[in-house]
Formats: structure tokens, sequence, C-alpha cells
């Protein structure tokens, strides 16, 4: 079997994208996202974000070292600006000001799909980095099969999380859904403030060389 598909491999690569993307984590920011929209666009908004997020990651794992390295873009700082970025919409959770935006008809399938969504918040940069490294690793048909397989489930897992997130929806009404847009508000500020706090430690190493 491990001729065709190494197992090993396969479970370390879920595993490790399963725990930085984190699928029952984006329950809560996805209903905060996606509170004013109908159970049909809310299936919409899912299946674009996780497509948006399968193209970003594939695009970095085939590329994407090449890309920063054309650019001169260290991997910190692409760390620190995603964070930035989800603090933006953090803040607009936290305030509100998201779900004014998200009222707009142009807005409800297309925008918080593909930001923050699809990216940073699933296609992140910890998924992006790890992406890059197993595909580094890859030397075999059986390694680079563990990665499709792997990938395939955890996007599967992603949409499984998020399908089900229209029933807790349900079961919250609209108060109750206000309140998880606080609470995933908080959270995603948190997040934010983590992946700038690592991207500035990997900066004052990066400096000081160690």
């Amino acid at each position: 079997m491990n001729d065709i598909i190494d197992i090993r491999l396969l479970i370390e690569v879920y595993v490790t994208l399963f725990v930085i993307m984190d699928p029952p984590g984006t329950v809560p920011i996805f209903l905060g996202l996606t509170g004013s929209m109908t159970a049909k666009q809310r299936a919409g908004a899912a299946r674009t974000a996780i497509a948006v997020a399968a193209g970003v990651i594939l695009a970095f794992a085939a590329f994407g070292q090449q890309l920063l390295t054309y650019m001169h873009i260290s991997l910190p700082a692409l760390q620190a600006s995603g964070g930035l970025l989800l603090l933006l919409i953090a803040m607009q959770l936290l305030t509100g000001k998201m779900e004014e935006e998200a009222d707009s008809p142009s807005n409800k399938n297309v925008n918080v799909a593909l930001v923050p969504l699809g990216t940073p918040l699933l296609a992140g940069p910890g998924a992006i980095v790890a992406s890059m490294l197993f595909v580094q690793r890859a030397d075999a048909s059986a390694d680079w099969f563990a990665l499709a397989v792997g990938f395939a489930a955890i996007c599967l897992t992603l949409w499984v999380s998020m399908r089900f997130a229209g029933v807790i929806h349900r079961l919250l009404g609209e108060s109750g859904t206000i309140l998880v847009t606080r609470i995933a508000g908080l959270l995603l500020a948190a997040i934010a403030v983590q992946l700038i706090a690592d991207a500035v430690i990997a900066f004052v190493r990066d400096a000081m060389g160690t």
C-alpha cells in the first residue's frame, strides 16, 4: 500500500492542515461573516471560500518560493500582512460594520467568501508555508498521491464544518448569531495579534542571526 500512497505522509498532511486551518474554529467566524445571508447564499459562500483557499494554497505550493524570492518578500512579512488584514476584519465584526457591508447585494456572495474567508483565514500564512514545505519533501509518486488525498480530505472537512454552520445559525436565531459574531471578532483579533507577534519574533531572530 505504501508503494501507492504514503499513509504516514497523508496523515501528517491532514493533521497539520487540520490544526492550522481549524475547521471547527471557522464555524463561529463563518457565522459572523455570513449572518445576514440566506441558507443558499451561505452555502455558496462556503464553496467559494474553499475553492479560493484551495487555489491560493496550491498556487503557493507550486510557485510560492520562487514568487517570494523574486519579490524579495520574507515569510514573516507575509505572515504579518495576513495578521494585519485579519485584525481589520476583526474590528469590523466587533463594531458591527461587517453586517452593514454584508447587507449590500453585491457583497453577500463574493467579498466575505474571498476575503477574509478564502484568504487569509483558511489560506493563511501557516497553511501556505506548510504546503510549501510538504511539496519540497515530496520526491515519489506515493508522496504526491498522499499530498493530494490529504489536501482533498481537509477541504472536505472544511466544507462539512461550514455546511452545518447553517444548522447552527437556525438554532441560534438572530440575537444568538449577533453574539457569536462579536465572539468571532474577538477570536479573530486574537488570531491576528498572534500572527503579527510570531512575525515580529521571526524578524528579530533573523536580525540577530539565530
